[in-house]
């Protein structure tokens, strides 16, 4: 019987692996090597969500802030080192990004459980979608089996990452790069429904713009004068910023939507029936952001035997 059984167990093992190898991830990849993936990777994050829900917010914009830049490859949670200057210090990163504490406790407890064998650009697709669904989001099956970078480029994140001061040309510019739609533009930026932004990120729009709600831009501008107070921060949805659902939306058709970047979404263009539909029907939102989150996690993976499994996260092996 054991004869039988090893040749079986071989064919799990490496139809897993072939899948990866062929250029596509898939949501069984850690099915024999490591088990627990999903689990450790969930309590991770619950404990991190549950001691700050605003982290939940965190980790999802860490998963987009790595997958813009030379694909999902966990490049932006290497450190500086003297081969080069990574993307934390990028101007859409630096004094920003988040959660690199909690990507390292989780890593620390899978290389105890399995040692080596998942990456931390996976870690991330799977704390983005945790992180989502714990703060009242959708849920979908994540495709795994990316492998890490050995290397990352500041340089490539300040002209990959958009900034928040785009208009709507230039962000469907930015997403089709990507190989992403319009559609996944408005889905992706729904994520707005939860977190908060740096004063730094939305003062262009409330001293600058004429499409925001007045009242709205005055209590913005008490808060965010034209100079000083860079660091203060303020909700993306100001009604609901720790529960992930559709007003966002809302927000956007009253012209209140925080950066430049989130009303250029209903400012007269083609993306505005997006908005009102997403607006309408927070089940549809729900389902094509799943979608769009999982193709923006297919961006330029490394497969097979490109990049490594890094031990840890902030530096090559």
């Amino acid at each position: 019987m054991a004869h039988y059984l090893l040749p079986i167990l071989f064919l799990i093992v490496y139809s897993a692996s072939v899948e990866a190898s062929d250029g596509k991830l898939s949501p069984k990849f850690y099915d024999c090597t490591c088990p627990k993936v999903l689990s450790i990777v969930k309590e991770g994050v619950a404990a991190a969500v549950k001691k700050e829900a605003r982290m939940g917010a965190s980790l999802v914009r860490l998963h987009f802030h790595d997958c813009f830049v030379n694909g999902c490859d966990g490049s932006i949670l290497l450190d500086d080192n003297a081969t080069f200057i990574g993307e934390k210090t990028a101007a859409p990163n630096n004094n920003s990004v988040r959660g690199f504490e909690v990507v390292d406790d989780i890593k620390a407890k899978l290389e105890k459980t399995c040692p080596a064998v998942v990456s931390c650009a996976d870690i991330l697709a799977i704390a983005a979608r945790d992180s989502t669904v714990l703060l009242g989001g959708p849920s979908w099956k994540v495709k795994l089996g990316r492998r890490d970078s050995t290397t990352a480029s500041r340089a490539a994140a300040n002209n990959s990452i958009p900034a928040p001061t785009l208009n709507i040309s230039a962000l469907l510019s930015s997403f089709a790069a990507q190989g992403l739609s319009l559609k996944d533009l408005v889905a992706l930026s729904g994520s707005h429904t939860i977190g908060l932004a740096r004063c730094t990120s939305f003062r262009p729009h409330i001293y600058n713009d004429s499409n925001i709600d007045a009242s709205f831009a005055k209590s913005l501008q008490s808060k965010c004068p034209k100079i000083g107070n860079d660091n203060v921060h303020q909700p993306l949805d100001f009604q609901t910023p720790t529960s992930f659902d559709n007003l966002y939306f809302h927000n956007l058709m009253k012209m209140k939507g925080l950066l430049r970047t989130d009303q250029e979404l209903f400012n007269g263009t083609s993306a505005d029936s997006l908005v009102e539909k997403y607006a309408s029907d927070s089940s549809k939102f729900f389902k094509d952001f799943a979608k769009s989150m999982i193709k923006m996690g297919n961006i330029k993976p490394l497969l097979g035997s490109s990049g490594e499994i890094r031990i840890n996260c902030r530096k090559v092996n």
